[in-house]
């Protein structure tokens, strides 16, 4: 009986030794699997936080960058309310000379006041001129036509930001000229395409195909960035 005893004494310390290795093992891998997961953990917030301090580093040096040319600006912009020829071309008087490269260039693509301003001011007042006709092109995707207005949507870039118009007027030589004139010294850029001169007796018929500029306006403004 005393062997038989003994071999069970035997077998019950092997089984509490197993249990006792296999809570080890189990607590170790436990112990190691929350330690991974916290080295982990820890190594994503360490570079999302280098992406952070990127990014606001970047906003500093943008900002840097951006202080220290606005003395230089303020000294370009001081230099062209003194230009003779903006001062000259200002459509009030009170309005200081920069304005006039405002107006030369406006922020929206305004075929309607482009058209207006043709035939109200450079096509009018001149002796011995009848306009025939004129048209000017909605710029395609930026405009849209309704029977009082142009609504614009959203600014649309475009490789030249342009507005073409045609019209055809018929007057004298010297009426014609004066066209000419007018359009060439227009506050407005206005680049001429094609020109035809025909002639009907004693008058001639003035053909034009140009086309105008706008320069869509530039919001600067902060904004909040989400860093992921």
């Amino acid at each position: 009986m005393q062997p038989k005893n003994v071999a069970i004494r035997k077998r019950t310390q092997i089984m509490k030794a197993n249990r006792t290795m296999f809570i080890w093992v189990a607590g170790v891998s436990v112990v190691f699997g929350v330690a991974l997961v916290g080295i982990i953990f820890l190594t994503q917030m360490l570079l999302f936080n280098e992406r952070v301090l990127q990014q606001k580093n970047l906003t500093i040096s943008t900002l840097a960058t951006n202080n220290s040319n606005i003395s230089a600006l303020e000294s370009q912009v001081r230099v062209l309310d003194t230009n003779e020829a903006l001062i000259s071309s200002k459509a009030k008087p009170d309005d200081q000379a920069i304005q006039v490269i405002l107006d030369a260039l406006p922020s929206d693509a305004n075929s309607l006041a482009l058209g207006a301003s043709l035939q109200t001011k450079l096509l009018s007042g001149i002796p011995n001129l009848s306009l025939n006709s004129i048209q000017v092109d909605p710029v395609v995707g930026v405009e849209s036509l309704s029977s009082s207005s142009v609504v614009s949507a959203l600014p649309v870039s475009t490789s030249e930001n342009n507005i073409t118009f045609r019209f055809s007027v018929t007057g004298s030589d010297a009426s014609l000229r004066q066209v000419l004139q007018n359009l060439e010294s227009s506050i407005r850029t206005i680049d001429i395409i094609s020109l035809k001169i025909e002639s009907q007796g004693s008058v001639r018929v003035l053909s034009v195909e140009a086309q105008a500029f706008y320069e869509p306006a530039r919001v600067v403004q902060l904004k909040d960035m989400v860093v992921k």
